[in-house]
């Protein structure tokens, strides 16, 4: 081998260690790309990852494959893509709890919701509904409470997981109102919405999307709606705050984060891709459909906006007097 043919080598061997440039970004992704859920298949979330998933495989050529990995709170999947290469080929799609409430919520949390990951894009935005068992003779909160009151048994509060954005939102109301409420936490909606039909649990603060179908067939019953505006999919239902308790805004939201470290030009690649996808007529339905919002932010917007969440759920988290271990 010449003289050249070794220099030749010897720069693309350079060029192959360097941290991926942009000009490697515009090649990437090479191979499937993985979007942890920590939570279970079947709920709002996996109606936005899986969404979310397909139109970037569309566009960007490669397999997007959505991984639900539910638990703990939304630890367990969240804690996997914090570990994993910081290679562009595995992100989380985070929610409220997971990187907001979770880093005050839980004392010794595997993970730091600030510095383990790079933030890609925001996604959407919902309020929550508080939801009752259709058979249950409640119709507002005022007439909750006072069914609550005279129950001869506490009554169980369901939630999706501890820390998570329906159990501090109920163990508030449950404080306000000094009712004897027990939490029942679950690992995902879905099953707590199944054990409210079956009257297992008498009450769930949940997102809009997962509860819809349900409300609409009639198996259960919004009695409010945590927004600072009634909503499009239930009109009738009134806000919290127009029953009485102001300040009830508890918007949940949905991001793609990566693992610390991957290459800021995939990472504003995959957020620019992101943003033509949330633009498009049908992703903006089938999230309306799903009852959440399309609500773009970019890398830097996003994390700030994260920062302020994990502000503003911690006041909360020290309100709710509830912590993790």
């Amino acid at each position: 081998m010449n003289r050249r043919s070794l220099l030749k080598l010897g720069a693309y061997a350079a060029y192959a260690a360097l941290p991926l440039t942009q000009a490697g970004a515009e090649s990437w992704p090479a191979r499937p790309v993985t979007l942890v859920v920590p939570w279970p298949a079947g709920g709002g979330t996996d109606v936005i990852a899986r969404t979310v998933a397909n139109q970037l495989q569309e566009r960007l050529g490669r397999p997007f494959v959505v991984d639900n990995r539910p638990g703990a709170s939304g630890i367990i999947g969240t804690e996997l893509v914090a570990r994993a290469p910081a290679d562009g080929y595995t992100f989380v799609l985070g929610v409220t709890n997971t990187h907001a409430i979770n880093a005050t919520f839980f004392k010794q949390l595997r993970y730091n919701p600030k510095t383990d990951f790079e933030p890609v894009a925001l996604l959407a935005t919902g309020p929550h509904v508080v939801l009752v068992n259709s058979t249950t003779p409640a119709k507002n909160l005022a007439e909750f409470v006072e069914y609550a009151r005279q129950s001869k048994t506490p009554l169980g509060y369901a939630s999706y997981g501890n820390g998570s954005t329906a159990h501090l939102i109920s163990a508030l109301f449950r404080a306000r109102n000094n009712l004897d409420m027990v939490h029942v936490p679950y690992k995902g909606i879905p099953p707590a919405i199944t054990d409210l039909m079956g009257n297992q649990v008498s009450m769930l603060v949940s997102t809009t999307g997962a509860a819809l179908p349900q409300i609409k067939a009639g198996k259960l019953r919004a009695i409010a709606v945590l927004d600072t505006h009634r909503i499009p999919q239930l009109p009738d239902v009134p806000t919290m705050s127009e029953q009485g308790y102001p300040d009830a805004d508890y918007t949940h939201w949905y991001g793609i984060f990566a693992p610390a470290k991957v290459p800021g030009a995939i990472i504003a690649r995959l957020s620019s891709e992101i943003e033509a996808v949330l633009a498009l007529p049908q992703v903006q339905k089938t999230f309306a459909d799903a009852g959440v919002n399309a609500n773009y932010k970019n890398p830097e917007a996003f994390r700030q906006f994260v920062g302020a969440e994990i502000e503003r759920w911690g006041k909360l988290v020290e309100l709710s007097g509830v912590r993790g271990d």
